[in-house]
């Protein structure tokens, strides 16, 4: 028999703001003191009031723009009832009928399917449990209960592991361009849900089971197929699915039972009686959209086009904003310098060089001393013969630890290239009588002699020597010995 899995994603993310969702205090999820950044109103005293943060319901609104989702012009917050001992007040404000925003959609960028979103809302999160290996006791650390927590509800859209993983990579992206979320998965300020069915009939939605605890979107990919798998040997043998939510054991790789699925009645949703509902205007509203910059599947595009960058180039660049902004900026000053020059090598730079420096140091770039006008210097240099190539890892090296200039590092060690072609054919003389068989070699047509003498110049000028130019004489000298 054929299966058809049909997959869709709730998805929570932390947002980027100074101050929790109903109260003044800070909204600080590096806090690693417990119970700091609490309050009577964050620990749900009784008789304390919420205000609602502003800035958290803007951030929300800006998200479902960026995602093509209309925008509710009335919306409310309700309270959602269960008591778990994260839940200072033993009911969450959320919104149940009446969400900011609704009805969006994401294309995938590579696989170009078109993803609808259902809803957009905003709540408060809860707090962190901690539990002693034992087992016999749980400590709570209230500093994230109340904090601005945004949900986002697609449909059930997905047909495998690989549409959902490029739809979560991609949200996660257009969050951090809009700095609305850190994102950060392991920090736990992004978290993944996914409800995954199967049927032996397209047209038809199988029993839903929800997946829990996917905290990387290698978990998530591999809790989607397991749990396709599961459900599909359960069919086989005659057995039905049971509506459950079920969390993820990333030790034995297998989904696990943790309790019987809840429905909507069962929170006893009702108004929030101690916050107004909102009237959000059109103006309101546009001048939210106004603030929305260049989103990633723009940039790739631009980038594309603009640069003449390949679409895997524009990729790797665009996945990580800060880089991507550092290119551009390169680019620029680069041409500045010279406009013949070859952005390419400033791609290769960073991607290549500066990505092994950071892995090398242990320090991102953004976190370095190298800035867009050096890079840009060295590729100019570079590219126009007046260090070498090694000379240039060299001095990049020296930038990006200590900020020193590459002017200043260049001129310190005298490290322009040597391009004196009178200077350098006396060193490939030296060098030739020093390796007569190589040069022998290299004379009756071996081709890998002739990259053992360069070797040699470049060694005898400490790496300073124009390898083109080198090339040339031995080359020229090679002539007048066999004509």
């Amino acid at each position: 028999m054929k299966y058809y899995p049909t997959i869709g994603l709730e998805i929570h993310a932390e947002l980027l703001t100074e101050s929790k969702m109903f109260c003044d205090c800070k909204n600080d999820p590096l806090e690693t003191e417990p119970n700091i950044n609490v309050c009577p109103i964050c620990l749900g005293h009784p008789g304390t009031l919420p205000k609602a943060n502003w800035k958290a319901i803007e951030l929300v609104i800006k998200t479902g723009l960026a995602l093509n989702c209309r925008i509710n012009h009335f919306s409310k917050f309700d309270r959602k009832n269960y008591f778990y001992p994260d839940l200072p007040k033993a009911y969450q404000i959320s919104q149940y009928d009446q969400p900011f925003c609704y009805q969006g959609f994401l294309i995938l960028p590579f696989l170009k399917k078109r993803i609808g979103i259902r809803r957009i809302h905003l709540e408060e999160d809860a707090a962190k449990l901690f539990h002693s290996p034992d087992g016999k006791h749980s400590l709570v650390d209230f500093n994230r209960a109340g904090v601005p927590l945004m949900e986002l509800v697609t449909e059930p859209d997905f047909s495998s592991a690989q549409e959902v993983v490029e739809f979560a990579q991609e949200l996660q992206l257009i969050l951090r361009y809009l700095k609305v979320s850190a994102a950060d998965m392991e920090k736990g300020n992004l978290r993944l849900e996914a409800n995954i069915s199967v049927s032996q009939n397209s047209n038809e939605l199988g029993t839903k089971v929800e997946v829990k605890n996917l905290n990387s979107f290698r978990a998530l990919a591999k809790a989607i197929d397991y749990e396709i798998k599961r459900q599909i040997d359960l069919l086989e043998k005659g057995h039905q699915v049971v509506q459950e939510t079920r969390g993820w054991d990333e030790i034995k790789e297998e989904t696990f039972s943790q309790r019987s699925k809840e429905e909507a009645h069962d929170y006893r949703y009702f108004p929030e009686p101690d916050l107004p509902p909102f009237s959000l205007s059109a103006e309101m509203i546009e001048e939210i959209r106004s603030k929305i910059e260049e989103l990633p599947q723009e940039k790739r595009e631009r980038f594309e086009k603009e640069y003449n960058l390949s679409e895997k180039k524009s990729q790797v660049l665009v996945e990580n904003p800060y880089l991507a902004d550092f290119f551009e900026e390169a680019v620029s000053e680069l041409k500045s310098l010279n406009k013949e020059a070859d952005i390419n090598l400033v791609y290769n730079y960073l991607v290549s060089d500066v990505k092994g420096l950071e892995k090398e140091k242990g320090t991102l770039l953004e976190n370095s001393k190298l800035k867009p006008k050096d890079l840009a210097y060295l590729v100019s240099l570079a590219g126009n013969g007046k260090i070498s190539s090694r000379v240039a890892k060299d001095v990049l090296a020296k930038v990006f630890e200590e900020g020193s200039s590459p002017q200043e590092v260049i001129a310190a060690g005298n490290l322009e290239q040597v391009s004196d072609e009178n200077q350098l054919e006396k060193i490939a003389r030296l060098v030739i009588d020093k390796n007569q068989k190589v040069w022998y070699d290299y004379k009756n047509g071996k081709e890998n002699a002739l990259q053992f003498l360069i070797g040699q110049v470049m060694k005898e000028t400490k790496g300073k020597a124009n390898p083109k130019i080198i090339h040339s004489i031995f080359e020229e000298l090679k002539r007048k010995e066999t004509d």
